[in-house]
């Protein structure tokens, strides 16, 4: 663990660099010794800013704070570093986990599903007119339709695209 501090217009004084290095042992659990720490403290105005930048093999996780007291801004990056590990380490996890599930899920034969709804989208329909309805339909080039109620009929209408993507389509109910 190598430990660097720089002050800009403050010194870094032994006091600041043994809390630094007492406060970097927290630390140790998620990377142990590998790891290199690089404080930059400061003061603007009335506040003491902290920054601090840990990398640790391939990973780089920053905070700066800024507080009245040095001592609480360092905390404070220690605090949110801390959270940005324990994030990075859960997401980690949770793909290698799904990567083993999608590998046992590889292996089993396929069965194909026929008549099923396999999948549902929920969305607000909201009373608007068809020229809208294109305007939003265009804005989203991905979409193909879009279920909207027609402000000037208050029924419920269906907008898509036709094949040549430069025309649409609307479904209206005869009632």
């Amino acid at each position: 663990m190598n430990i660097t501090i720089l002050g800009k217009d403050l010194k870094a004084t032994e006091a600041i660099k043994d809390y630094v290095d007492k406060k970097v042992e927290r630390l140790v659990k998620y990377f142990g010794e590998d790891f290199d720490v690089s404080v930059t403290i400061r003061t603007e105005r009335n506040e003491q800013i902290a920054e601090m930048t840990i990398k640790a093999k391939s990973e780089v996780f920053r905070a700066v704070t800024a507080h009245n007291d040095l001592y609480a801004s360092i905390d404070k990056n220690i605090d949110i570093i801390e959270g940005q590990v324990r994030k990075m380490k859960t997401k980690k996890e949770r793909s290698n986990r799904d990567d083993t599930v999608k590998n046992l899920t590889v292996d089993a034969p396929a069965v194909e599903l026929e008549n099923e709804i396999i999948k549902i989208l929920y969305y607000d329909l909201k009373p608007i007119t068809p020229e809208d309805a294109i305007l939003k339909l265009q804005e989203k080039p991905s979409d193909r339709f879009i279920t909207f109620i027609n402000s000037e009929t208050n029924k419920v209408n269906v907008l898509f695209k036709l094949k040549d993507n430069k025309n649409f389509g609307l479904v209206e109910p005869d009632v």
